[in-house]
C-alpha cells in the first residue's frame, strides 16, 4: 500500500473563469439601479423602496464579490447612513449604522472564531480526529463515524464550517484514501475515498444545524429573530430544539451512505496504524492543548447551564482573554486572525442592514403582502410550505449568510403573520434549516467547493446525493421537529 504525503493542503474550488472585476462591480449596481427605477409598490414609501434597492444591491455584491464581502457590507452601511435612509437625523443615522458593532451576538461570532484559532494553533482539533480514527477506523464504516464524530466534537465552538470541516478535518481525512490506493480523478476513487469524503461533508451539514455556535449564519438568525419578532433563543434552546433530529442523523448518516454510496472495500486495517503514527509524531498532549480543552469544557458548561448568571458572549470573551493570559495563543495571533476581524465587520454590517428592513417597514409590508396567499392551507401545510420554500430556494444561493440576510427576516415575518405557530417556533424552524440546507449543491456553503473539488466525488454523484439527502433531511425535519417543538410548548 502507498503512503500519503504528510500534509495535503485543501484545494480551492474547481477552476472557473471568474468574471472581470469591472463586470462584477456592474452586477450589484445594475441590480440596485433596476429596482430603483421601478415605482414603489402600493403601501410602501419611496424611502423604504430606495432602501430595498440598496439592500438588494449589497446582497448582489456579496454574491458577485467585486471587492471582499465585508467591504461590500461596509459600503452599503456607509451609503445608507450618509443618506439617512433608515433614520432621519444625522446622529440617529450614525447610531443605526454602528449598531451592529454593539450587538452581543456579533461579538459572540468573533470570539467563537478565536476559540477555533486555539484549535488550529494547538493542534487539538487534529488530535481529536486522529484519536477517533485510531479507535473507530477498522472499517470504512468505522472511519465514516470517526470523521462525523470528530466534526461533532469541534462544532460547538467552531462557528465557521469552512474552518472546521474544510481546514481542520479535510486535511486529515484526505490522507486516508491513498493508504488503500484510492486516488482522485481515477476509477479507484470509489474504493474508499468517495464514501469517506462525502460522509465527512454530509456530516458537517448536520453538525452545523445542531449547535447555535456551529455556524455564523445561525447566530445571525438569532439576532434577526430578536429584532423582527422580539424572540430570544438561547444556546440550550437551540440544542434541545434540534437534538432529536440531529442525534438521529448523526447516528444513521454514515451507515445510510455506506448503503447508498458504498465503498468497494469493506476493511480498513491500515487507518488506525496510520493514525497512531501521526499521534506519535505529534507527541503527548501539550500544556496548551490541555488548557484549551479545559477552557472549552467550561465554556460549553456555562453556555448550557449558566444562562441565568452570565451571558454567552461574556463567557466566550472571558475564555478568549484566558487563552491569552494562559498562553494558549498570543495576542499577536489574536490581532493577526484576519478571518475573525473580517467576519466581525461583515456581520456587524449585515446585522445593521437587515435590521434596517424592519425599521423602514419593508418586512411588515412583505409579510402582509405574502401571508394572505397561505390562508386556508391549515397549520401543518402552512409550515411545510413556508419552510420548504425557505429550504429549497437555497439552490439559488452560494452563501448561507447571504441567504439568511436576504430571506430570514421576511420568512419569519410571514410565518408570524400566518399564526400557524408561535413566533419563537417560526424563528427556530427557519434557523435550524440553515445548516442542513447546505447539503443541496456544490456551492451551497464554504466547505462544499473543497469537497466537490477534491477529485473523489463525481459531479453527478454530488448533485444526485445532494438532492436525495436534501429531500430526506427536509422530510425528517418536518416529521420530527415540528411536533417536537409543539411538545416542548414552544
Amino acid at each position: 500500500m502507498s503512503t500519503p504525503s504528510a500534509v495535503i493542503v485543501p484545494p480551492a474550488a474547481p477552476p472557473t473563469r471568474r468574471r472581470p472585476v469591472g463586470i462584477r462591480m456592474l452586477i450589484p449596481l445594475a441590480v440596485g439601479a433596476t429596482i430603483l427605477l421601478l415605482p414603489a409598490p402600493e403601501g410602501l414609501s419611496p424611502g423604504a423602496w430606495r432602501y430595498f434597492a440598496l439592500f438588494v444591491a449589497v446582497i448582489a455584491g456579496i454574491i458577485a464579490e467585486p471587492i471582499p464581502a465585508a467591504a461590500v457590507g461596509l459600503v452599503g452601511l456607509v451609503v445608507a447612513g450618509a443618506f439617512r435612509m433608515v433614520r432621519e437625523s444625522p446622529a440617529d443615522s450614525t447610531s443605526w449604522a454602528v449598531s451592529g458593532f454593539a450587538n452581543a451576538t456579533v461579538w459572540l461570532v468573533f470570539t467563537a472564531y478565536m476559540l477555533s484559532l486555539g484549535y488550529s494553533q494547538t493542534g487539538l482539533g487534529r488530535r481529536i480526529a486522529l484519536h477517533l480514527i485510531k479507535v473507530l477506523g477498522q472499517s470504512p464504516l468505522g472511519l465514516g463515524y470517526a470523521v462525523t464524530f470528530a466534526d461533532l466534537a469541534l462544532a460547538p465552538v467552531t462557528p465557521s464550517v469552512t474552518a472546521r470541516s474544510g481546514a481542520t478535518l479535510y486535511p486529515v481525512v484526505r490522507q486516508i484514501p491513498e493508504l488503500y490506493d484510492s486516488r482522485p480523478n481515477d476509477p479507484s476513487a470509489r474504493r474508499i475515498g468517495a464514501y469517506l469524503l462525502y460522509t465527512a461533508f454530509a456530516g458537517s451539514t448536520v453538525t452545523s444545524s445542531m449547535f447555535m455556535t456551529a455556524m455564523a449564519p445561525n447566530l445571525l438568525a438569532v439576532t434577526l429573530a430578536a429584532k423582527i419578532a422580539n424572540v430570544s433563543i438561547s444556546w440550550t434552546d437551540w440544542f434541545i430544539g434540534f437534538a432529536p433530529l440531529g442525534i438521529l442523523l448523526i447516528a444513521v448518516l454514515p451507515a445510510a451512505l455506506y448503503k447508498l454510496f458504498p465503498p468497494r472495500i469493506k476493511a480498513a486495517p491500515e487507518a488506525p496504524g496510520w493514525a497512531r503514527a501521526q499521534l506519535r509524531e505529534m507527541g503527548p498532549i501539550s500544556r496548551a492543548e490541555a488548557t484549551l480543552l479545559g477552557l472549552i469544557s467550561v465554556a460549553l458548561a456555562l453556555w448550557i447551564g449558566g444562562g441565568r448568571f452570565i451571558d454567552p458572549t461574556m463567557v466566550a470573551m472571558a475564555v478568549v482573554a484566558l487563552m491569552v493570559v494562559l498562553r494558549v495563543v498570543t495576542w499577536a495571533q489574536v490581532t493577526g486572525h484576519a478571518e475573525a476581524w473580517n467576519v466581525l465587520v461583515w456581520f456587524a454590517a449585515v446585522v445593521a442592514l437587515a435590521g434596517g428592513l424592519a425599521e423602514t417597514g419593508l418586512v411588515t409590508w412583505m409579510a402582509e403582502s405574502i401571508a394572505p396567499a397561505l390562508a386556508g392551507l391549515g397549520r401543518y401545510l402552512t409550515i411545510v410550505t413556508l419552510i420548504g420554500a425557505f429550504f429549497f430556494v437555497h439552490y439559488l444561493f452560494a452563501s448561507i449568510t447571504a441567504h439568511t440576510a436576504t430571506l430570514y427576516a421576511v420568512f419569519l415575518a410571514v410565518g408570524v403573520q400566518t399564526g400557524a405557530a408561535t413566533p419563537k417556533a417560526w424563528a427556530m424552524l427557519l434557523a435550524f434549516a440553515l445548516g442542513i440546507m447546505s447539503i443541496l449543491t456544490s456551492y451551497a456553503s464554504g466547505q462544499n467547493p473543497i469537497y466537490y473539488g477534491c477529485g473523489y466525488i463525481a459531479r453527478r454523484d454530488f448533485w444526485v446525493l445532494g438532492f436525495v439527502l436534501g429531500v430526506t433531511f427536509f422530510a425528517a425535519y418536518m416529521a420530527i421537529i415540528v411536533p417536537w417543538l409543539a411538545w416542548l410548548g414552544i
